[in-house]
């Protein structure tokens, strides 16, 4: 479709300040999650100070994209029909899927080693088990992606909201959230911040993009687009079902070769085709093993993942699969302990006694495990 062309001045001009940040970055700070302030922008009602574990009351601000299994959204710190992205934009907090719980241990045949709670948590709140029914974690050279679908109410997001983008800089440059901070792990296993993002939500579809800090970002995490939508900003798959994939850098949104397309002109240009991907991963269910009775409460450990269906058409073909992201097997802790490992159940048990007299609350799961199975998952 034929693009209107920048002769016009007007356009030009726009379309310098729209990605001027392509040709010069500067930031004002650079955050690890180990050193965020309190509150990284005047006006800002949450924090980036939020420590570990998780908290359905919690006003961190801070989110995560570093997996299928370990990813986060901004949505309403509060219920109630007032709160529609349009209104609360500057004051969403995070809502994160992470692998939760006390039975995920560091265990050895004589006993826990160190510590034996694993995957405390970023501080946030977690997104109620039920709520995905679709995630779609793409990882390119330049960003990492999710796309989905769900029942998003259950994260204060008002029943037929068309939902609102999020992005670093907002009207005044301190963000919507103001103060709202991305990390990600994908591109180095450790984590960085990503300067450049854009997040949209509705009550039933989201989509985050992060974007590698590098002379691309700020066009590929464009944020001008605010009225597009998930499928025009970010093609890729948005049906039921969970998988992981490598994919290719897509276009710049908004982008038509030599043409640039600004919202507000007469003729609305196509989304790009969904980048390619490949090396998938298909997984069965996500969610965080806590059972969330509403969207203000404390949590509790349960074995439940999210896992409901919904229809949609997949965009990405999967190559292998594996089993539920609740179920990690052997992964390596910080401080080099081995997490999810089979140990023989007479290990398990002494590990499991250690835990007791250290305190710690062992659950139903972790005792079905021992008995049943041999194994902690």
């Amino acid at each position: 479709m034929a693009m209107a062309r920048l002769s016009n001045p007007v356009v030009l001009i726009l379309s310098l300040l729209a990605f001027q940040g392509v040709r010069a970055q500067t930031y004002s700070a650079t955050y690890l999650p180990s050193n965020a302030p309190n509150q990284s922008e005047q006006g800002q009602t949450g924090t980036n100070k939020c420590g570990t574990g998780s908290n359905q009351t919690s006003q961190c601000q801070n989110a995560y994209l570093n997996s299928i299994d370990d990813w986060c959204i901004f949505a309403p710190p509060d219920p109630g029909p007032g709160s529609v992205i349009g209104n609360t934009e500057r004051i969403e907090v995070a809502w994160c899927i992470k692998v939760f719980g006390s039975h995920h241990f560091f265990v050895h045949a004589t006993g826990c080693l160190n510590t034996c709670v694993a995957q405390s948590g970023y501080g946030t709140r977690v997104i109620p088990d039920g709520t995905i029914s679709g995630a779609h974690f793409v990882q390119t050279p330049d960003y990492v992606q999710i796309t989905g679908i769900g029942d998003l109410t259950k994260i204060n997001i008002p029943a037929g909201d068309a939902g609102g983008e999020l992005d670093p800089h907002g009207a005044d440059g301190n963000g919507n959230p103001i103060g709202g901070l991305v990390f990600s792990n994908a591109f180095t296993g450790q984590f960085a911040q990503l300067h450049e993002w854009t997040n949209f939500v509705s009550s039933s579809e989201f989509c985050f993009r992060g974007c590698k800090d590098g002379p691309r970002a700020p066009a590929l995490c464009q944020h001008i687009y605010d009225v597009m939508g998930c499928d025009w900003n970010m093609p890729g798959n948005y049906g039921n079902g969970f998988d992981k994939c490598a994919g290719d850098t897509g276009e710049p949104m908004g982008v038509y070769g030599s043409s640039t397309f600004f919202q507000g002109q007469p003729v609305t240009p196509p989304a790009h085709p969904a980048p390619a991907t490949s090396s998938c991963t298909t997984t069965s269910s996500i969610g965080n093993n806590l059972a969330v009775q509403s969207a203000n409460t404390s949590t509790s450990t349960s074995s439940s993942p999210t896992s409901s269906p919904a229809s949609g058409t997949s965009g990405s073909s999967a190559v292998s699969r594996t089993s539920s992201v609740t179920n990690l097997g052997p992964t390596k802790s910080p401080n080099g302990a081995l997490m999810g490992a089979q140990v023989p159940a007479l290990g398990v048990l002494l590990g499991a006694f250690s835990v007791a007299l250290a305190g710690a609350t062992v659950s139903m799961q972790l005792l079905v495990n021992i008995f049943l199975g041999g194994k902690i998952i």
